[in-house]
């Protein structure tokens, strides 16, 4: 029996038999399928929740709805939080969308439903869509699913977009806890399209400046130095990690970059050349084919004829 009830329009078909000429109401039913909640007994629950929403269906009042959408909740929260059965909750979750749009717990089911597509399914572009919908309710945690608007569009790679969604945030909900999350956001999506890199550091500038006693204040220091390490300004990257270390949870890391940059600075003097330490620094760039393959200088100055 327990293994008949895995799928929703099994459970429906049992649901329908156990209906016929029972005087239960909904509600007893849905009281039923809390306690087998309560008690860890999830598939007589389903079988609740099924036997409720099968009477509902033949009632179109405001109340039956209400308690329609309520059923349909339980089950697919079952499914999800007590069973861990993915298809079958967001299966549930779809259904209480359509037919419910308007209700809580459709509200509800959308935020739920975007994380189980991102999750579970890789669908991405069904989480944004999912995470849109509810956005359009103007639910109370706003700040919080545009910033996962934002950072999905991250993982998407659509960097641009990515920028857009983050940039709505402090916009929009300047008081939100999520604001120093979402600037750092748009600086690594800005970091990330050619030619946007300083508008990437005057990002996490901001966010240092607006938000210095913020965990993300040191992380975005250090950021700051890769970007100047990145547009070959190993001083200046050097002098940011050397005030990042003071805050930075991970100075280990940042002593590692601080190393390597001071390492492409010797190489490029007249000190470093002919050391050892230099001649086997991968870090430095070959400037021809020769050179590439482990030739010396002069071997490719012979090469080109010179």
């Amino acid at each position: 029996m327990t293994r008949g009830l895995s799928r929703w329009a099994c459970v429906l078909a049992v649901g329908a038999l156990a209906v016929t000429g029972c005087r239960d109401k909904p509600v007893d039913h849905m009281q039923r399928a809390r306690d087998a909640i309560f008690e860890k007994r999830p598939d007589e629950a389903l079988v609740e929740y099924r036997k409720a929403y099968e009477m509902l269906l033949r009632d179109e009042s405001p109340e039956a709805l209400v308690m329609r959408a309520r059923a349909l909740k339980g089950a697919a929260d079952v499914y999800w939080l007590e069973q861990r059965k993915v298809k079958e909750a967001v299966s549930v979750y779809r259904q209480l969308i359509q037919q419910c749009p308007e209700s809580p717990e459709a509200l509800d089911a959308r935020i739920i439903l975007a994380e189980l597509l991102r999750v579970h399914y890789r669908d991405l572009r069904g989480s944004i869509d999912q995470l849109t919908a509810a956005l359009h309710r103007n639910p109370p945690q706003s700040a919080e699913l545009q910033y996962q608007v934002a950072k999905t569009y991250f993982e998407l790679q659509d960097y641009p977009q990515c920028e857009l969604e983050a940039k709505k945030l402090p916009d929009r909900f300047a008081t939100s806890p999520y604001v120093d999350d979402a600037l750092f956001l748009q600086a690594q999506a800005l970091a990330m399209v050619e030619g946007k890199r300083q508008e990437a550091l005057r990002t996490y500038a901001d966010l240092r400046t607006r938000f210095p006693d913020s965990e993300l204040a040191p992380y975005a220091l250090f950021e700051m130095g890769k970007l100047r390490a990145d547009a070959g300004d190993n001083e200046k990257a050097i002098e940011t990690w050397v005030e990042c270390l003071k805050t930075h949870p991970d100075p280990a890391l940042v002593q590692d970059a601080i190393a390597r940059a001071r390492r492409r600075l010797a190489n490029l003097t007249v000190e470093g050349i002919g050391k050892k330490e230099v001649a086997f620094d991968r870090s430095k760039q070959a400037r021809t084919s020769v050179e590439a393959m482990g030739g010396s200088a002069e071997e490719a100055a012979r090469d080109r004829g010179d």
